[in-house]
């Protein structure tokens, strides 16, 4: 198959699937064992069979399709991402590298037979956490993070029980495989951007170095509620005047302490939430990001700080941390492949971090990892306007290919 045949066929591939819970404004919605979810990962699973490679389902539902090695003994090399999406979300996250990951692979059998690894390409079955309050079932089962909790009580907004939704699309019944597994030699991860920096530099691939950690905590600033007109300013207990302060105290933070460092207050809820009422309860949510955990550290340690300073006979200020990932480091020999297929290609490249939690993310934990990206165009992603150039989305193809190539095959 010729370079524009490969081209076509992915991008066939890519229209077909996002047409699989296709909203009325273009984007895409497939939530974790619903219908359309369902639905894609079943024809996920008929083009592997279509193209050569063996599939099958796992007991959680992550669908693989497989090239078995000549050395059975040797451990397998992974490679593709999920199909699950945010709502309303875009037809290239997470989906691209799935599809990729297949073309790629089937290429490869074609061009130079069977390979001494065994190749398993994964369209893992959840990675946002967009319909139950958990993330990265799919890598997360698989790595083993999962195993060992509870559950029953996991329902999703409107009342359906998490359980009850896997098993009425026949998963966690022991009708398949067990999702774990203990015979990977490394995982190849490849997604968009997701973010500008590739497109604003002009270049065609990202080598990320590290997949940065994220502590996520709620903030609540309880002080009285009263009445607007009738107290003085220096009577008042107001929550929202403490809780702003703190909100600019942790944004201005987040801007000096590292350029690579982000913060976010992207949630808050006012009590009583009334125009002529002086607020009696804020509560208000903070995402940090970095890919050191000592910088985060450094940030979390100024944030006990401020709560402290503004805490008082006026307000009392608690917060609750309920996320802590760590960052995670890809595998630098892998990277180097990468690096040096994108120097003999004369590519336009760079080594950059990954701000967004991916599969790469948990795998990378537990075997050597490689993630890359391509250019999103305008940096847009989780939304219908989600985008890339066509000839970017090859250009990702032809380097996976290359990196599995010298993982399978060498």
């Amino acid at each position: 198959m010729d370079t524009g045949q490969l081209t076509v066929s992915l991008t066939t591939m890519i229209e077909d699937l996002a047409k699989i819970g296709q909203t009325d404004d273009g984007g895409v919605t497939r939530l974790l064992y619903t219908d359309e979810w369902f639905q894609a990962q079943q024809t996920i699973k008929n083009w592997f069979g279509e193209r050569g490679l063996t599939p099958f389902f796992d007991d959680i539902g992550n669908v693989y399709g497989r090239v078995e090695g000549t050395n059975k003994e040797e451990p397998a090399v992974l490679t593709g991402s999920h199909i699950d999406t945010v709502v309303n979300g875009g037809k290239y996250d997470g989906a691209y590298g799935v599809l990729a990951s297949l073309v790629a692979v089937s290429e490869l059998v074609k061009e130079h037979g069977q390979p001494k690894r065994t190749i398993d390409v994964i369209s893992f079955c959840e990675e946002e956490g967009s319909r139950f309050p958990l993330n990265f079932w799919g890598s997360g089962k698989l790595t083993g993070i999962h195993e060992g909790k509870d559950y029953h009580n996991v329902q999703d907004i409107q009342g359906k029980s998490f359980l009850d939704a896997m098993h009425g699309k026949g998963f966690g019944l022991g009708h398949f495989q067990e999702p774990l597994r203990q015979d990977l030699a490394c995982f190849v991860e490849l997604h968009i951007e997701q973010g500008a920096i590739l497109e604003d530099a002009g270049e065609s691939l990202g080598i990320v170095k590290s997949i940065v950690g994220q502590r996520r905590f709620i903030f609540t600033v309880t002080g009285e509620s009263n009445h607007a007109g009738t107290t003085p300013m220096n009577k008042r207990k107001d929550a929202m005047n403490i809780a702003s302060q703190l909100v600019h105290k942790l944004i201005q933070t987040g801007h000096e302490i590292d350029e690579h460092f982000v913060a976010t207050v992207g949630q808050m809820t006012v009590t009583p939430n009334t125009p002529n009422v002086i607020p009696g309860k804020v509560t208000f949510t903070l995402d940090i990001r970095h890919h050191r955990s000592a910088t985060l550290d450094v940030y979390h340690k100024q944030l006990n700080t401020f709560v402290d300073e503004l805490s008082g006979s006026d307000v009392a200020i608690s917060v609750q941390q309920y996320s802590d990932v760590i960052p995670v480091d890809m595998e630098e020999s892998l990277q180097a492949i990468a690096h040096d297929y994108a120097q003999h290609q004369q590519l336009s490249y760079r080594y950059m971090y990954s701000g967004a939690g991916h599969d790469a993310q948990i795998l990378g934990a537990k075997v050597p990892t490689c993630l890359l990206f391509v250019p999103s165009v305008k940096g847009i992603s989780h939304s219908p306007y989600e985008f890339t150039n066509e000839n970017d989305l090859h250009v990702g193809v032809k380097a996976l290919k290359h990196i599995i190539y010298q993982l399978a095959y060498n």
